[in-house]
């Protein structure tokens, strides 16, 4: 014996919510792929004493990338210049994938640092910030008395 089940159509058809809810979804937990810009990979860690962000920014240099702390976002902002130089105007392309343009990046601080004390550091395409904390944001250890 089989079950018959009465098909509804309008049962099969998307929601709105639904679909705004799985739009949202694919644009921002999608990887980005594609061509144009893009934005840099970082790392954000902290040790006892520093808050340190590692970007990855192959084929820059240092001077094309910008730095800044406002509050407590740290902002970078670059750009990769196309070049046309070495007989490459006559040149026609069959697969072209290197990437130009600008970026910016921002990303919230973990905790309150020294700005006046940062350092940045480029070395094979890696760019190393290293902020140190601020003497509030250090952890303490309080010692226990016993009476």
């Amino acid at each position: 014996m089989s079950n018959l089940t009465r098909w509804e159509p309008a049962r099969e058809m998307m929601t709105l919510h639904e679909a705004m809810d799985r739009l949202f979804d694919d644009a921002f937990t999608r990887p980005v792929s594609g061509f144009g810009p893009s934005v840099p990979a970082i790392d954000v860690y902290q040790t006892n004493d520093a808050v340190v962000v590692k970007a990855a920014l192959p084929g820059y240099k240092p001077d094309d990338v910008h730095i800044s702390i406002t509050n407590d976002v740290l902002t970078l902002r670059g750009e990769y210049k196309h070049e046309e130089g070495n007989g490459q105007k006559d040149a026609t392309y069959h697969v072209r994938e290197q990437r130009y343009g600008s970026f910016e990046r921002s990303v919230m601080l973990p905790s309150a640092v020294k700005t006046d004390k940062a350092s940045a550091d480029f070395e094979n395409g890696v760019l190393v910030i290293t902020l140190p904390k601020s003497e509030e944001a250090k952890p303490r250890t309080i010692n226990i008395k016993a009476k």
